[in-house]
């Protein structure tokens, strides 16, 4: 025979909650769940605080590859076609119960060290993500696109290339 008050007591300090793994396509994730309700945070909003952090970093002139960029401008310009997760360019996340992994397409400005400028979106990013949602950030991975040229307008245009190569 075992003793309720035992067997109460442990079960009370070991809950079991089972959810599901949200991803950019799920509504959301389960952020809290105690006697008074619970809190979940979607993962676009993981998604807009990377992107936010990431920008705050000297160095780093846009996210996203040209493409993705150019649809942004576009859509932004649709009544009701600039919000959701969809449309951070260069964001992408995957959000789980207790931990979230992010990935970066960014564009550095000409100059910056780029080893540097990674390590500091990608401790700004986990800082801010870890603070504001309390999710743990696995990893945060960043692919330098491109680098915005001085005083170039787009970092898409072509650079000239000599009519005749230097070498055969």
């Amino acid at each position: 025979m075992t003793n309720p008050t035992s067997a109460s007591a442990s079960s009370a300090s070991t809950p079991t909650v089972t959810t599901p793994t949200a991803t950019m396509g799920s509504p959301a994730r389960l952020a809290d769940d105690t006697a008074q309700g619970k809190t979940t945070i979607a993962a676009s909003v993981v998604q807009k605080i990377a992107g936010i952090a990431a920008r705050e970093i000297s160095g780093v002139y846009a996210m996203g590859g040209g493409v993705s960029r150019a649809f942004g401008a576009i859509r932004e310009r649709i009544p009701g076609g600039g919000t959701g997760a969809a449309n951070i360019a260069g964001v992408q996340v995957e959000v789980g119960e207790k931990q979230a992994a992010v990935d970066l397409d960014i564009i550095v400005e000409y100059g910056a060290s780029i080893v540097d400028l990674a390590r500091a979106v990608r401790r700004n990013v986990i800082s801010a993500v870890e603070r504001m949602t309390g999710l743990e950030v696995i990893e945060v991975n960043i692919a330098v696109t491109d680098i915005q040229l001085p005083g170039a307008e787009d970092s898409t245009e072509a650079l000239v290339v000599p009519a005749h190569p230097r070498v055969e």
